[in-house]
């Protein structure tokens, strides 16, 4: 795999990837995987928002429980390198088993004095989650043809978010029908389902020479350094932060449009349906265009979708959603097909996890400052601000990569 650098070109014996991915039995069981735990998880992150409204009557504290699962993602870097210390399948497969233990232990809350523990339960699901992440990008490098990385990352995206279409709804029927336990104890049963995909996953591993020596900074080292894969990361991380100053910006577009706050359900379906799409053609894209120009058109479009959602017109808006939908994981599909190709398989878990913290960690600042601002200041000109701001984000794709190129030419990797 080390070999194998952003040059996905298909070959005249393999023309159509995306059935030949479909075809493949470890890719099959990690996208099975991927549907039975995105159902779980999608479920109780809904579900604990309510709980602990219902238990406590606080919204601050019902939002908390929306944290406590993405706080350890700061501790991206330091929780992947447990992927390049020990084997990789057995690492899911003892994650999955430790949360559908650890999930029953919400049978007992019941009170208010009982939130701390669902908080608890909560942030260790988060840190499981940042583990498993790491290491099935690692182990997905392994396990498949290099060729079809870009393929499976797009499919996977379209998954994850046909899931979300769903399975919050599905939650808030258990919970409505037999409370927050009984979610709970579904999301456990879907851990335990992804435990036996895993083990019947068939790779080649060798035991990780570097043991406790694999330190946490090579990842960051090694990322820093890369000329391909530190713009596309920091190009992903500036889209996210934009991406979450527009989402604190929501509920102002809806109120503009005249409808009551549910009505952002309907945004919010219609950018899963763009995100749907664009990962089922995201593969054939990375090979026609290639990481920069796929991630460079994506956060363009997104760029044009906020820039639409500030016209006060209901087409304008199920228009800007889907283009926001489709454009926005674009760079996250490139950044992370990209590392996943140019990283040395020894240091994948952590370089993939740093990768994941530099992306995401600034949509939870952009939804912070973006609260704070949409207090202060008129919805619509920060629209069309963050639309401008999102227009020339790419533009640090090339220049980026240039400067880089031009001090570590060893590290180039061939396009």
């Amino acid at each position: 795999m080390n070999g194998m650098h952003g040059k996905t070109g298909g070959t005249p014996g393999t023309a159509r990837p995306l059935p030949r991915l479909l075809r493949d039995r470890n890719a099959a069981l990690h996208l099975t995987g991927v549907v039975i735990s995105g159902l779980g998880t999608s479920a109780l992150w809904l579900a604990s928002g309510v709980w602990v409204k219902d238990l406590t009557g606080s919204d601050g504290l019902a939002a908390l429980s929306l944290l406590a699962m993405w706080a350890p993602t700061l501790a991206g870097p330091l929780l992947g390198a447990l992927a390049d210390r020990v084997r990789r399948k057995p690492l899911l497969i003892g994650t999955n088993l430790l949360m559908a233990a650890l999930l029953p232990a919400l049978l007992t809350v019941d009170s208010p004095g009982d939130v701390w523990l669902l908080f608890a339960v909560l942030f260790g699901y988060g840190a499981a989650g940042v583990v498993q992440d790491a290491a099935e990008s690692a182990l997905v490098a392994t396990a498949l043809d290099p060729d079809l990385l870009g393929d499976f990352n797009g499919l996977r995206m379209t998954l994850t978010e046909g899931v979300k279409l769903i399975a919050p709804v599905a939650g808030a029927g258990v919970y409505a029908a037999y409370g927050g336990p009984s979610v709970a104890l579904l999301d456990a049963a879907t851990f335990v389902l992804a435990t036996g995909l895993y083990a019947a996953v068939r790779v080649r591993e060798s035991t990780p020479t570097g043991g406790r020596r694999a330190r946490t900074s090579e990842g960051v080292r090694h990322l820093w350094a890369h000329p391909r894969l530190r713009p596309l990361v920091l190009t992903g991380g500036t889209t996210m932060l934009f991406a979450g100053l527009n989402g604190a910006l929501l509920y102002a577009v809806v109120e503009r449009l005249g409808h009551p706050p549910a009505y952002a359900g309907v945004l919010a379906a219609l950018q899963g349906l763009g995100s749907v799409a664009v990962g089922l053609a995201s593969g054939a894209a990375l090979r026609r265009r290639g990481e920069r120009r796929f991630a460079a058109a994506g956060v363009a479009l997104t760029g044009v979708g906020v820039a639409l959602r500030a016209v006060p017109y209901d087409p304008a808006a199920w228009a800007g959603s889907v283009a926001i939908g489709a454009g926005l994981p674009c760079v996250l599909i490139a950044a992370l097909t990209a590392v996943q190709h140019g990283t040395p398989a020894a240091l994948l878990g952590r370089t993939a996890a740093t990768a994941s913290t530099l992306m995401f960690a600034p949509n939870v600042l952009g939804l912070a400052v973006g609260a704070a601002l949409v207090e202060l200041l008129p919805h619509q000109p920060l629209l069309v601000l963050l639309g401008v701001a999102l227009l020339l984000t790419p533009l640090q794709l090339p220049l980026s990569a240039a400067r880089t190129a031009a001090r570590s030419p060893s590290d180039a990797n061939p396009a």
